[in-house]
């Protein structure tokens, strides 16, 4: 009898996951209801906010509970329906978690077309971390022809794109990311200038990169990076917050007495707009025209991307542990089955 394999959460990580953290077990396979469909896992996409889902701190996300699967979105086979929604056959976005096999509700998945575009991108770059950087630049960063704007993890599937979509709309882009061979890969991206955080002096190589200033910031990563960033920032910049990776496993250092007095203070003198946003509130606005618009520049090569994809359903746990180190290179998938 084929059985589903399931990671649960074990424990709460204090700082850094471990992979003790997680546990392995099996069970039945579920049993689809009225308007359900039985998925088989074929790709889990590991991201960032997973780490806070396995911490209990309040969040704007109720957090997985001990015992629970973990969360995440998956592409997946129809493997049986009880709706005229999908079919037997199908491939599907749906939000499986980790696990071999999932039931969900069939009128929310989302079909997609393998000759159309490879389907891990429903992962990344035509997923929930492409639907970011487009929701989150072009809404609040509003980049206008000629601006500058900056991101960091600038290689990720976020900040890639961020990248990418700027220079659509006109903007002169630089990107952010750590070690020569993510830098390089900036530039075949098609970023303007490329700098290295791991470097001796990133506030030089900005102020450098940016001798006019910095018009959007799309912050995603916080931490070192973002005090290098801060005193480039132009009068009325603009700066989308999605996340903040460097604080997820806990600060490494308390913030300096007085920072977030400062911050106010150059947020008052530069009328600087700082919205933190959550994609998912973009979604009823803008999903479509994304997936519309966002397709069709994938498709005609205009935004391309990065799939760092690892092999084995046992080895989610360590993947997604280099992931939150800076391991992966571009966007972490892990194929569970063909």
């Amino acid at each position: 009898m084929t059985m589903n394999q399931r990671y649960l959460l074990a424990k709460r990580p204090e700082g850094a996951p471990t992979p003790d953290d997680f546990a392995l077990d099996e069970a039945p396979v579920p049993t689809p209801g009225e308007g359900e469909a039985l998925l088989r896992t074929l790709y889990l996409s590991l991201d960032p906010y997973m780490r806070g889902r396995m911490s209990d701190a309040k969040s704007y996300a109720k957090p997985v509970e001990l015992g629970q699967v973990m969360v995440g979105a998956t592409v997946a086979e129809v493997v049986e329906t009880n709706s005229d929604a999908v079919a037997q056959g199908d491939i599907v976005l749906a939000y499986g978690g980790w696990q071999t096999y999932s039931v969900q509700a069939a009128d929310q998945l989302r079909v997609l077309d393998p000759d159309y575009l490879p389907v891990t991108t429903a992962l990344g770059v035509l997923g929930m971390p492409g639907f970011t950087a487009y929701s989150g630049l072009l809404r609040i960063g509003d980049p206008q022809p000629g601006e500058t704007v900056a991101v960091a993890a600038a290689t990720g599937p976020v900040g890639s794109a961020v990248g990418q979509i700027a220079k659509i709309k006109g903007a002169r882009t630089i990107g952010i990311a750590g070690g020569e061979r993510k830098v390089a890969q900036l530039r075949e991206f098609g970023f303007d200038a490329a700098l290295d955080h791991r470097g001796d002096d990133l506030r030089g190589a900005l102020k450098a990169a940016a001798p006019d200033g910095i018009d959007v910031y799309f912050e995603n990563v916080g931490g070192p990076v973002w005090e290098a960033v801060k005193p480039r920032l132009n009068t009325y910049a603009r700066v989308p917050v999605c996340g903040l990776v460097a604080t997820y496993n806990g600060a490494a250092d308390p913030s300096p007495a007085g920072s977030a007095e400062r911050l106010m203070g150059l947020i008052l003198t530069k009328s600087l707009t700082i919205r933190g946003f959550i994609q998912t509130e973009f979604v009823a606005s803008m999903e479509r025209q994304f997936l519309t618009e966002m397709g069709q520049w994938v498709h005609d090569g205009k935004v391309t991307y990065l799939e760092d994809i690892t092999d084995g359903f046992e080895r989610t746990p360590e993947t997604f542990i280099g992931m939150l180190e800076g391991r992966n290179f571009g966007k972490t998938i892990v194929r569970v089955a063909d």
